[in-house]
């Protein structure tokens, strides 16, 4: 399955760093269907640059929950409050000048639109793959509250990040910790401080992955 294409929002062109850190921290916003590894992906390089952490499906309303957990999707309306709290967040880490990082399905334009408000420093890294494989990961998971039977809705709802939006994309392909390295090299220009070293070299052309469920 092929993805969007890459689109460093912070570099000078695909795969050059720019020559020194961003001054202001990113916010990033990691995207895509269930069980495409937005946990561990979002974890991971949140530690790595030293920033908060937002799961976003810890702030799902438990109707919301209720209703997934029953098999049925949530509807535009559904996701308007829990949308709202996650955009709350960002924009308060926006006027504090800090980095943040955000796991949340972000499916569709509109949905992403709404989390970064009027912040120019909201990026979104998506993790895309095969339908066949995003079920085979669903279902091994045991402590989430999203059914298979959802799969479907996801896919159907999704409209991946177009090219005027700030993007980065990878394949759930790779472990999470490819991921990382990659991302964090491309919004810092520097090095991983956890040294996490070549693993990022794969995504240049075509997209990491990652190797966890989220």
């Amino acid at each position: 399955m092929n993805g969007p294409p890459i689109v460093p929002p912070l570099v000078q062109s695909a795969g050059a760093p720019p020559a020194a850190p961003p001054a202001v921290p990113p916010v990033v916003v990691v995207m895509g269907v269930a069980g495409c590894g937005k946990s561990s992906v979002g974890q991971g390089l949140a530690d790595a640059l030293g920033v908060g952490f937002v799961e976003g499906d810890a702030h799902h309303p438990p109707a919301n929950i209720a209703k997934m957990s029953s098999g049925i999707p949530l509807t535009d309306a559904d996701r308007d409050g829990w949308l709202g709290t996650l955009a709350g967040f960002i924009a308060d880490a926006d006027r504090e000048g800090r980095g943040l990082v955000v796991a949340c399905s972000a499916l569709k334009r509109r949905y992403r639109d709404r989390l970064r408000g009027d912040s120019g420093k909201v990026l979104f890294l998506h993790l895309f793959g095969d339908k066949a494989l995003i079920l085979s990961r669903m279902g091994a998971r045991t402590a989430h509250f999203m059914p298979t039977a959802l799969v479907d809705s996801q896919f159907a709802d999704l409209e991946p990040p177009a090219a005027d939006e700030c993007a980065l994309s990878y394949e759930v392909t790779l472990p999470a910790d490819a991921i990382v390295a990659d991302a964090y090299t491309r919004l810092t220009g520097g090095e991983d401080k956890q040294d996490r070293g070549g693993a990022a070299a794969g995504s240049r052309n075509g997209g990491a992955a990652a190797g966890r469920n989220a």
